[in-house]
């Protein structure tokens, strides 16, 4: 019995009640024969066709992960004797999905794959029961007609342009709320200050004095339209001072001297 197998051993037409393990072993010749059953996961591709609760015609494509447990060999020699995928596993997947996919309709059955497969999975492993281990279904395809495709195509684009139109109106209305919000803070700041000043005169000072930079104000000239800061003329009326103050005796003297 090669690795991965049991050998059920059949003496006469007569089915063994144990299993031989892998290895070598004797057997009787002509009257006993030995069948290996394998025991590794094993992997099937299958078919389903369904109907969904529109009366709907789907059909999936679907690979199943299956293995036979060393416990049940014999009992599935002797009940389903030859491939226990057909006979045992497919029908009751099959079962399964009808039950799953009857409950939806189409457009749920493409939209739902995963939970479709997971439901399905639960109710086929509940059907074979321990005889038999499936490991997991996986849905590789749902077909349905032209028609139908196309009639799901365009309401899936009309949910995501209406689903868009629905993003930007409460965009909108998210700006709007805001800039209400902003004008009506406004409007309060502003009669805060109004009272204020209402209340105190004084307080227009105080936001003049807030409001100073600390730099001199300009002072803008008449004829010769120029313009000084404050700062300038000061220092050039103390450099005109000081110019007169050191002014010396001899200069004086010439100065006050009659011509």
């Amino acid at each position: 019995v090669h690795p991965g197998y049991r050998g059920i051993e059949v003496t006469m037409g007569k089915v063994s009640a144990a299993f031989k393990p892998e290895g070598f072993g004797l057997k009787a010749p002509f009257i006993t024969a030995i069948y290996p059953i394998s025991v590794r996961q094993q992997t099937a591709e299958d078919k389903a066709e369904c109907y969904s609760s529109d009366l709907q015609q789907i059909v999936i494509d679907l690979r199943v992960l299956f293995r036979i447990p060393e416990s049940s060999v014999v009992k599935l020699f002797q009940d389903y004797y030859g491939d226990p995928f057909e006979s045992l596993v497919a029908p009751r997947v099959h079962e399964a999905l009808k039950e799953v996919i009857a409950l939806q309709s189409a457009e749920q059955v493409v939209k739902n794959r995963e939970q479709i497969k997971t439901r399905a999975l639960e109710i086929a492993r509940k059907k074979v029961g321990p005889m038999l281990v499936i490991e997991d279904i996986v849905i590789q395809n749902i077909a349905l007609t032209k028609e139908l495709e196309h009639a799901i195509e365009a309401k899936m684009v009309q949910e995501q342009e209406a689903s868009k139109s629905k993003y930007f109106q409460q965009r909108a209305q998210i700006e709007a709320d805001t800039s209400v919000i902003k004008a009506k803070g406004e409007a309060e700041s502003i009669r805060i200050r109004g009272q204020a000043l209402k209340d105190s005169p004084t307080f227009i000072d105080l936001q003049i004095v807030d409001k100073w930079d600390g730099l001199t104000p300009l002072v803008i000239g008449g004829g010769d339209n120029l313009v000084f800061p404050l700062q300038d003329l000061e220092r050039m009326n103390h450099s005109r001072t000081n110019g007169n103050s050191t002014q010396t005796p001899a200069a004086a003297g010439r100065s006050n001297r009659p011509r």
